[in-house]
């Protein structure tokens, strides 16, 4: 069984509202309200043992899952959610060795997500236009463990003449405009390639279906995810007062060809990246 050394990344677990992601640093100390944690104490430990703070509250010590990067990650832009996710994951098919593209980084959530899956032999390529957050990504892709299967590039597919990748098996957009990159993400998908983007509103998913099949995408699914926790406890079990809602709607489509006169353009690379 894993035990937790100096640089482990740790969940201090206390209930399902208190909970801190920590990495493990000799001398180090973590500072709640129920009481001071000495990593020390930690080193050495298996996980799922707990500790008594000097406030006299158990913390059990677990071992982090991309849920818990997912949800503790810094960012400075909404995150897809693991509910979300999941359906994503379901829908595509997605799998190891799998080659995915994705447009719009933000905080690396869904990059994560991805690359936990597609690993060790499949590859995450990434894409943005904003600096600040791709330094942000990177630092969540790093702690979460998976940047060797992460590629994460600054570039504007919207307007981009090159095709960075080609062979993708999955394309995910996460940007207020995806219609704008379909002529280039249909381009790096394979045959029947799945998409998903990641839209706010509704007059996106209106705007952005159209599009789809103007682009000959076919399988055109638009989804909401409601996730309603429950309180499950003996004699009183009810719904929790609160709900993770609408958090954005997703739309799934798959690569297809309808038979329609396409005008020419240049073929990219033979190779699988450029």
């Amino acid at each position: 069984m894993d035990k937790i050394s100096a640089d482990s990344d740790v969940l201090f677990y206390y209930n399902s509202t208190k909970k801190w992601l920590v990495k493990i640093t000799p001398k180090g100390q973590f500072h709640t309200h129920l009481g001071v944690i000495m990593h020390d104490d930690t080193i050495g430990k298996k996980y799922g043992s707990r500790l008594l703070t000097n406030k006299e509250k158990y913390v059990y010590l677990l071992k982090p899952t991309i849920h818990d990067h997912v949800m503790k990650l810094q960012h400075s832009t909404q995150i897809v959610y693991p509910k979300d996710l999941g359906y994503i994951a379901a829908r595509s098919g997605l799998c190891g060795g799998q080659t995915v593209v994705e447009i719009g980084t933000g905080s690396g959530a869904l990059t994560i997500f991805a690359a936990s899956i597609v690993m060790p032999a499949g590859h995450v390529h990434t894409f943005d236009v904003d600096e600040e957050f791709m330094k942000t990504a990177k630092k969540n892709i790093d702690r979460a463990g998976v940047s060797d299967y992460v590629t994460l590039k600054k570039l504007d597919i919207k307007s981009s003449k090159r095709i960075p990748v080609t062979g993708a098996d999955l394309a995910i957009i996460d940007l207020g405009d995806p219609w704008t990159v379909l002529p280039n993400v249909r381009k790096m998908l394979n045959d029947g390639g799945a998409l998903f983007a990641v839209c706010p509103t509704m007059n996106q998913l209106e705007t952005l279906t159209t599009e789809l099949i103007q682009n000959e995408f076919t399988d055109i699914e638009s989804t909401e995810h409601i996730l309603r926790p429950i309180n499950a406890r003996e004699g009183k079990t009810r719904h929790a007062f609160r709900a993770i809602g609408h958090t954005a709607y997703l739309c799934y489509a798959r690569k297809a060809h309808f038979g329609r006169a396409r005008p020419k353009t240049v073929e990219p690379d033979a190779k699988k990246t450029l």
